[in-house]
C-alpha cells in the first residue's frame, strides 16, 4: 500500500511500513524513511508506484483547463477526487486525481485551499483580477526578453538609456529594465557597464562620470530659483584701512581680505576681512534653505558648482572698488617679535582696493623678491600693493606657522606639488565636454601667497572659536585629538585642540560664501559682536541646539562625497593628459604593496596613483621607470609595469605622510557598480 502526503508545499508518495492511529511509517524511493501524520496523507493507493504516479500526474495536469475545471466544480467546499471525477469521469483513477490535486495547488488565483485536500473556489471578481495580473506578468516577462535581445544586439531601448544610473548604481531589482540588462548580460556573458556601453547608452566616459555625479548628488539639477539677494540694512562704519585679497583667477566668491595699519610704528594691526552675508540672510529663510541643501561648493577641473546662486554671491563678496559689509578681525602685534597684543572683532564696510590673483603673480611675488634688500620698495607693474606690506605678511605667515609647528611637534610637510587644471576652452560657464585638451601645472606648496593667506585665514579660525567659547556660544569646530595614526579630524560643536593644525580650536569661518558651516559660523560671531556678555541668548543657535547637530552631520557626509567627485574629475582629466600627450612611460615612488606582486605607485610629475607590476623586492619609496598600459577612462584606471629601479628608497618615511598615502589610495580605484549578475531576471517582483 502507498500513500501520498504533503511536506513543506511538496507532494510526495511512498510505501506504507506501519501505520498507527495517528501517523504512519513511509518509505521513499530513496529508501529514507519518514514519518507522516494522518493529518498530511492525503489518498492512499496500490497502483501505479510512487515515482509513476507523481510523473504521470504532473504531466496529466497541465492538461487541465483551469477555465473548464472552474466551471465543474462546486460551489460549495470540494475534494479533489470530486473536481476529478467531474473534469474526467465518475470513475477517475489515482493518476487523474493526483492529477486534479497538482492543478488545483497550482492555482490559487481559480480555488482556494481549505482543510486536508479541500478547495473552494475563489469569487469570480477575484479570479478576473488575478487573470488580467498574470496577463499582464506575461506581458512584463516578454518585455524583458525583447529589450535584453536587443541589448545583446547592441541597441540601448529608450527606457533603459533614462534609467540608466539607477539600473548602474541605485537600482530598483524589481523593476524590467534591470531585469532585462541583468538577462542581457548572461546571456552575452559581457560586463553590464561593457554591455551598455556596446549598446550606445553611455555617449562617452566624460558624460557618463559627470551624469553619474548628477544622479548622485544633484538628482534635480544644478540651477538655482531666481531669488533676489536681500540687502544688508545695518548703518555700517566704514573702516579706516584698504584691503585687497588673494585669489585664483577663476575664483567669484571673494570670501577674504586682508589690511595692514602701523607699519614701521612698532605696533601694526593686521585686519583680516570675511565677506558678511550672514548680516543680510537669516537662518531658514528661501536663500539659507539653498546653502543648507548645497552646503557647500563643488570644485573640479574646469568647473564648479557653487553653494549659492551667483547673483546672491555678487551680492556679498569683496570686490574690489568698492566698500564693502565685512566681519572684521584686528589684530595687533609687536611689530619686533610678532607677539599678540589685543584682538577686535567688528561689523563694518571695508573699501577693497585690490584683488589679486596668484596664479598671475606667482612668478613675481616670490620668496627671493620679498626678502632680498636689493630689491626696492617700488611693486612691480600692475601690483597695487606695495612690497613693505607683502614682505610684512610673508614675515608673519612663517612666524605663525613656526609657532603652529611647535604644538605640533613637528613640521608641516610640503615637499609634495600641488597641481593645477586648466581646461583649454573660452568659458568656464557651463560644464566641460569631456574633449578639452588639459593642461596640468605644478605648484609648490607654501608658495608666499598661498601662505600668507593660509596663515591669516588660521590665525581668523582659531581666534573666533575660542572667542565664541569664552561666551558661551556654540559653533561648529573641527579637532583632532591626536596626530597619532589613525585618529581623524571631526567636527562638532565644543572648542577642542587640533592637534593637525596647531591650534587650541579651530571654527572655520573664513568662507561664509563657499561652506554652509562658515555662515553658520558668521552668524554666532555677528551675536558675540554685537550682544558680548549676552551673546548666548541672541545667538540664531544655542549650546546642544540639535540644528547644530544635523547641520555638521549634514556638513560631513555632503563634503566628504564633494571631495571624491573632485578627486575623480582631477583623475579623468589626469588620464586625458596622458593620453593627449601621449605618455608611455612615469617615473613613479612606490607607495603600497597590494599583494600578489602588484604595488600601488605615485607618479612623480602627475597627480595619479595607479598598480604596476614588477616591483618584487623593492621597498617602499623607491623611485621606478613605470610602462603605461592602456588608460581605462571608464573605470579611471590605468595600469603598468616597472621596467627599471632608479634609486633607492628614502631612510626614513613620514607617518602623516603614510595616513595621506592611505587616503589617497582610495580614490585610486577603478570604478564599481551595484548590478548583481546573481539576480535572476525572473525573479518574482511584479
Amino acid at each position: 500500500m502507498y500513500a501520498l502526503f504533503e511536506e513543506a508545499g511538496k507532494f510526495m508518495a511512498g510505501r506504507i511500513m506501519s501505520e498507527a492511529e495517528a501517523s504512519a511509517q513511509v518509505e521513499l524511493d530513496s529508501g529514507k524513511r519518514v514519518k507522516v501524520k494522518a493529518a498530511q496523507m492525503l489518498l492512499k493507493f496500490e497502483k501505479p508506484a510512487p515515482a509513476a504516479l507523481l510523473s504521470e500526474a504532473a504531466a496529466l495536469s497541465q492538461s487541465i483547463d483551469l477555465e473548464l475545471a472552474y466551471e465543474f466544480a462546486s460551489d460549495e467546499e470540494f475534494a479533489f477526487a470530486d473536481l476529478a471525477k467531474d473534469y474526467f469521469s465518475d470513475g477517475a483513477s489515482t493518476v487523474q486525481q493526483v492529477a486534479a490535486l497538482i492543478r488545483l495547488h497550482e492555482a490559487p488565483h481559480y480555488f482556494r485551499r481549505g482543510g486536508k485536500g479541500r478547495f473552494r473556489k475563489a469569487p469570480a471578481e477575484i479570479v478576473q483580477q488575478a487573470l488580467i495580473a498574470i496577463e499582464k506578468k506575461k506581458q512584463v516577462q516578454a518585455q524583458i526578453e525583447a529589450w535584453s535581445a536587443e541589448l545583446v544586439a547592441g541597441v540601448c531601448p529608450d527606457p533603459i538609456r533614462e534609467q540608466l544610473y539607477k539600473i548602474l548604481f541605485r537600482p530598483d531589482k524589481n523593476t524590467p529594465e534591470y531585469k532585462a540588462v541583468v538577462e542581457a548580460s548572461k546571456a552575452s556573458q559581457t560586463a553590464p557597464l561593457d554591455l551598455l556601453q556596446n549598446a550606445g547608452a553611455i555617449a562617452s566616459a566624460w558624460d557618463f562620470h559627470w551624469q553619474r555625479f548628477l544622479f548622485d548628488l544633484f538628482p534635480k539639477g544644478t540651477g538655482f530659483p531666481a531669488l533676489q539677494a536681500p540687502a544688508i540694512q545695518d548703518e555700517l562704519p566704514l573702516a579706516t584701512v584698504q584691503a585687497f585679497s588673494i585669489d585664483d583667477s577663476h575664483t567669484t566668491e571673494i570670501d577674504d581680505a586682508l589690511s595692514l595699519h602701523g607699519l614701521g610704528s612698532g605696533t601694526v594691526t593686521v585686519g583680516i576681512h570675511i565677506a558678511a552675508p550672514g548680516l543680510a540672510l537669516s537662518p531658514g529663510g528661501a536663500i539659507d534653505q539653498l546653502g543648507r541643501q548645497r552646503l557647500s561648493t563643488v570644485y573640479m577641473p574646469g568647473y564648479k558648482i557653487t553653494m549659492l546662486p551667483d547673483s546672491v554671491v555678487q551680492a556679498y563678496t569683496l570686490t574690489e572698488g568698492r566698500d564693502c559689509p565685512a566681519v572684521s578681525l584686528y589684530v595687533t602685534f609687536n611689530e619686533s617679535d610678532l607677539e599678540v597684543l589685543k584682538t577686535e572683532t567688528r561689523v563694518e564696510r571695508v573699501s577693497i582696493l585690490a584683488n589679486l590673483r596668484h596664479d598671475q603673480l606667482d612668478q613675481t611675488v616670490t620668496q627671493e623678491w620679498l626678502e632680498s634688500e636689493e630689491v626696492g620698495t617700488e611693486a612691480p607693474v600692475d601690483l597695487p600693493v606695495d612690497r613693505a606690506t607683502l614682505a610684512f605678511f610673508w614675515r608673519l605667515a612663517q612666524t605663525l606657522k613656526s609657532r603652529r609647528e611647535v604644538v605640533r611637534g613637528k613640521p608641516e610637510n610640503f615637499n609634495r606639488p600641488d597641481y593645477s587644471f586648466k581646461l583649454d576652452r573660452p568659458s568656464n560657464e557651463h560644464p566641460p565636454t569631456g574633449d578639452e585638451r588639459v593642461l596640468i601645472g605644478v605648484r609648490q606648496r607654501g608658495a608666499p601667497l598661498d601662505l600668507m593667506v593660509a596663515e591669516a585665514m588660521i590665525l581668523a579660525n582659531s581666534t573666533w572659536g575660542q572667542w565664541m567659547a569664552s561666551f558661551g556660544v556654540p559653533g561648529i569646530y573641527r579637532s583632532q585629538a591626536s596626530m597619532a595614526p589613525g585618529v581623524k579630524v571631526r567636527m562638532g560643536t565644543k572648542a577642542l585642540p587640533h592637534a593637525g593644525i596647531g591650534v587650541p580650536s579651530y571654527a572655520w569661518s573664513t568662507s561664509p560664501l563657499r561652506r554652509y558651516t562658515d555662515l553658520v559660523n558668521q552668524w554666532q560671531i555677528i551675536a558675540c559682536a554685537r550682544h558680548g556678555a549676552t551673546a548666548a541668548l541672541a545667538a540664531p543657535f544655542k549650546p546642544k541646539d540639535a540644528e547644530l547637530f544635523s547641520i555638521i552631520s549634514g556638513f560631513d557626509a555632503a563634503y566628504s562625497a564633494y571631495n571624491s567627485v573632485q578627486s575623480s574629475m582631477e583623475r579623468y582629466w589626469t588620464l586625458r593628459h596622458v593620453q593627449q600627450q601621449g605618455i608611455e612611460a612615469l617615473e613613479a615612488s612606490l607607495v603600497k604593496e597590494l599583494g600578489g606582486g602588484v604595488w600601488l605607485v605615485r607618479a612623480d610629475n602627475l597627480p595619479l596613483m595607479f598598480s604596476v607590476m614588477g616591483a618584487q623586492g623593492l621597498m617602499r619609496g623607491a623611485r621606478v621607470l613605470v610602462k603605461l598600459g592602456q588608460v581605462d577612462l571608464m573605470a579611471l584606471d590605468v595600469s603598468g609595469t616597472v621596467t627599471a629601479h632608479l634609486d633607492a628608497p628614502p631612510a626614513q618615511t613620514d607617518p602623516e605622510a603614510d595616513e595621506s598615502d592611505e587616503e589617497d589610495a582610495q580614490s585610486a580605484g577603478p570604478l564599481t557598480i551595484a548590478i548583481d549578475l546573481n539576480d535572476s531576471a525572473q525573479s518574482d517582483g511584479s
